[in-house]
């Protein structure tokens, strides 16, 4: 499945219908509006007028899930946290990108006047149940833009403000390779220093993949399973500063007072290089 920017198609691009979307690679259903799973997260979207209950701000969507709807398009029924609709959540929860594509039945102010236009990578900041205008539930879901590509605006229409937004503490972006995604599915999203296993809403959980080597340069850690542990927020932290340190034996100590905070928990398959743990022993000076 895959997630994040499709080669040669920057935001902005242009496509006659459905059939060239999926011929371009940037959403894979020709009748769908969500592309995705409950396990892996959900890859693409298509904001086209197929729910009232959306809001497209431009660089901000409230993005209604699927289903529940009659053939006149009135909601009918709740919408339930499964397939696509889950998959958002598991984006939510690993920083999963998603790809946002308007159609031209959808808000006049941000959408193609013919076909479909790929408005680039949004982020998953919020997932919640609400009543629709009909009535039952829906999943609702706030994107967020997360290039600086401008959105285009239809000429001839006036845009529509996002709600005001309330001043809060900004959560550090986590970024999960593919890798990383294998080495927390592995672990069962189980932190392998102190076992902790962050639970959110509809069995979703939470954990980072951590390299023990960082990545880019001047470390140029190779983004392998041998070098990624699946990690809680709180040790991730500590591991990337330097206030945890891993010994050859696999024991995982405090840097400040030496303390033997136990045994790296491992699962079989996840065999961790020792070259990788003594190098970021010596980043630190341990």
């Amino acid at each position: 499945m895959p997630f994040g920017a499709i080669d040669g198609n920057p935001p902005g691009t242009a496509y006659r219908d459905r059939a060239a979307l999926v011929a371009a690679g940037v959403h894979r259903n020709r009748q769908a509006g969500m592309v995705g799973g409950a396990q892996r997260g959900t890859e693409s979207i298509v904001l086209n007028g197929g729910y009232q209950d959306d809001h497209d701000y431009g660089d901000e969507i409230i993005y209604t899930g699927y289903g529940g709807q009659d053939a006149a398009g009135r909601q009918v029924k709740d919408q339930v946290w499964e397939q696509a609709n889950q998959g958002v959540r598991v984006n939510e929860a690993e920083g999963l990108p998603v790809r946002v594509i308007p159609g031209s039945k959808g808000d006049p102010a941000f959408s193609p006047t013919q076909g479909f236009r790929y408005d680039g990578l949004y982020a998953v900041v919020r997932s919640w149940e609400d009543d629709s205008q009909d009535g039952p539930k829906i999943c609702r879901f706030d994107l967020v833009k997360t290039d600086h590509a401008t959105v285009p605006h239809r000429a001839g229409t006036v845009p529509t403000g996002p709600p005001e937004r309330v001043a809060s503490t900004v959560m550090r972006i986590v970024r999960d390779t593919v890798v990383a995604v294998g080495v927390k599915q592995l672990n069962d999203y189980t932190c392998q220093v102190c076992g902790t296993k962050v639970a959110l809403p509809a069995g979703v959980a939470y954990a980072e993949g951590a390299h023990i080597k960082p990545l880019g340069m001047p470390h140029n850690g190779p983004d392998v399973a041998e070098n990624v542990l699946c990690l809680c927020p709180n040790d991730h932290v500590r591991l990337d500063k330097g206030a945890i340190f891993i010994t050859a034996e696999h024991r995982v100590l405090a840097a400040e007072t030496g303390a033997d905070l136990g045994l790296l928990r491992r699962h079989p398959r996840h065999r961790i290089d020792p070259e990788f743990l003594a190098y970021h022993r010596r980043l630190f000076g341990h």
